[in-house]
């Protein structure tokens, strides 16, 4: 893989024809780095928000053991990459083989569930065993959070009483999780939901061995400025103190874009301009899905060796597929005088983007460059980064 200290330094000496990924392995050690040293209890990598088995192995090297895995793939891909890492297998529907590949090839004792029938299912699936953690899912508000994970799972809240029960008397640990949506905006969305897990626990009467906060954690895009994440974590501690639970219970969490998001960006060059369009090289089939998909905004730079001074203009994408629906509408700010040819960084990819890519219509084709320089923003550098005024626009 090539190394390049930034954007700049690539373009002037290789002018690439197709996307280039550009990777900050540092980024994500020092995101790894600090939930292990802050966060109140044990870190799981959702894996679904960038699989990569270049960024399972840095986090890993940065201290992150544990793994929350939602199919039988990302079972197979951790365990190959990292033979020693604790797998959890926290999506609440599997199939029953899955299950059973999991717990008996790969050795995975943690599952997540949010009916009996689930329950019945993993029981079935595993023999029996009796050393399982099992946990039960809630379900919660995304009110607080960008993208709500609110409809699809979570148990119903006149079953959780009697299934928390159930799981007690199959699981060695039981668990309660919840999910309080994507890009959390406001610690009060975690204060808010553990007040569920408080109710489902006194209400049910049992003993809780685990409690795991999910995912949600932010990162930083334009429009999309949260607090600081010490500030999430001192609201999750201090509900979790004061569950009715034994001193020896875990508390847990699963965080994905806020440990990958600022690990990649990409450099994208402009095909063609016309008006306030520019048509780039990379789309809503590519790492761009979500900004052509739900809307979503990240920063953006133009990359040239001589600056602009032109002042900036809100633009919309279009991607190189023969598809309308490659349409990224921003807006994103760039001078005025961005032309076909120039060079155009997207940051903030390393969530989701890199995931989401496909080879649709031929393309998708992409080069990995390692870069020194730092990500576009970032919530671990002490006061946090923002890109130039003139790169991005204000809400």
């Amino acid at each position: 893989m090539y190394k390049h200290h930034s954007a700049l330094g690539l373009v002037s000496a290789l002018r690439p024809v197709q996307p280039v990924t550009l990777l900050r392995p540092h980024a994500a050690t020092r995101a790894a780095r600090f939930f292990a040293e802050k966060f109140p209890g044990k870190s799981l990598y959702a894996v679904k928000s960038n699989p990569s088995p270049d960024l399972l192995q840095v986090l890993w090297n940065a201290g992150v053991t544990h793994y929350d895995v939602a199919s039988l793939g990302e079972v197979r891909l951790v365990a190959q990459t990292l033979p020693e890492a604790t797998l959890c297998f926290m999506h609440p529907v599997k199939a029953e083989e899955a299950i059973a590949e999991a717990y008996f090839t790969y050795g995975v004792k943690t599952f997540s569930l949010d009916t009996i029938e689930e329950l019945e299912k993993i029981m079935r699936a595993t023999r029996g065993a009796t050393d399982l953690n099992l946990l039960v899912r809630l379900r919660v508000s995304s009110d607080h959070s960008k993208l709500s994970l609110a409809s699809k799972f979570g148990a119903d809240p006149a079953e959780v009483k009697p299934l928390l029960q159930a799981v007690r008397q199959a699981a060695d640990a039981l668990g309660i999780c919840f999910h309080v949506g994507s890009q959390a905006m406001s610690p009060n969305a975690y204060g808010e939901a553990m007040e569920r897990v408080r109710a489902a626990i006194v209400e049910a009467a049992v003993t809780v061995d685990i409690v795991d906060v999910g995912g949600g954690f932010p990162s930083w895009y334009p429009g999309m400025e949260p607090p600081a994440l010490e500030s999430y974590f001192e609201v999750i501690h201090n509900a979790f103190e004061a569950l009715p639970i034994s001193y020896s219970a875990e508390l847990w969490c699963e965080p994905g874009r806020a440990l990958c998001a600022e690990y990649a960006s990409v450099l994208v060059r402009v095909e063609k301009r016309r008006g306030n369009e520019l048509y780039i090289n990379d789309g809503a089939y590519g790492a761009l899905f979500d900004a052509a998909h739900i809307g979503w905004r990240y920063p953006v730079k133009l990359v040239r060796e001589q600056a602009s001074d032109v002042r900036d203009m809100a633009f919309s994408f279009y991607g190189p597929t023969c598809d309308d629906l490659d349409h990224m509408t921003g807006p994103f700010m760039l001078p005025g005088d961005v032309q076909p040819g120039d060079y155009i960084e997207v940051g903030m990819l390393g969530a989701y983007g890199c995931a989401m890519r496909t080879g649709f219509n031929g393309f998708g084709v992409e080069d990995r460059v390692i870069v020194d320089d730092e990500p576009m923003a970032s919530l671990y550098t002490g006061a946090t980064e923002r890109p130039a005024a003139s790169n991005v626009i204000t809400l």
